[in-house]
């Protein structure tokens, strides 16, 4: 995880990541923080094992810290955050010592990581969907009430 760990001590990482904490200090609902991207990461790779398809661990946690990345965007000029995030990760994970062709892997399930369309694919991208919306724990959430998610995309049961 060496790799990852470069990620998190990343300059630019840290820069987003406080700028996403500034934006996010007083929203009650989901926040887009560390134990977001550790969820994520965390049930990507057990959908990883679970389908067996042998993708590397740094991958996965390389995409989950990095998925969300460009938020603060999305609350400074609406440009969604998705693509923000792929505006700055190929930078932070070639710095980090990641290959042309990993980031490309890891950009294209960051770049659809909201794409429902791509949710039963058992790919990648595919499970990498399904951690970021399984990560979510509705029901459980204090605030869940007067989320202003549509009920039927609430997590009202474990997802894995």
């Amino acid at each position: 995880m060496e790799r990852v760990n470069k990620i998190l001590a990343h300059e630019l990482f840290r820069k987003y990541y406080k700028k996403i904490e500034k934006c996010e200090k007083k929203r009650e609902f989901c926040r887009h923080n560390m134990v977001h991207f550790l969820d994520v990461a965390r049930i990507a790779y057990l959908y990883n094992l679970e389908e067996n398809l042998g993708i590397e661990k740094e991958l996965i946690y390389g995409a989950a810290m990095l998925h969300d990345i460009g938020r603060f965007k999305q609350y400074q000029d609406k440009t969604p955050h998705e693509k923000a995030s792929l505006q700055y990760a190929p930078k932070i994970l070639e710095d980090c010592g990641f290959t042309a062709q990993e980031i490309e892997l890891i950009c294209d399930a960051i770049g659809n990581h909201r794409n429902k369309e791509i949710a039963q694919e058992h790919s990648f991208r595919g499970i990498f969907y399904r951690a970021d919306k399984a990560s979510r724990a509705c029901f459980a959430c204090k605030k869940e009430a007067k989320c202003d998610w549509k009920n039927k995309k609430k997590n009202k049961t474990l997802q894995i």
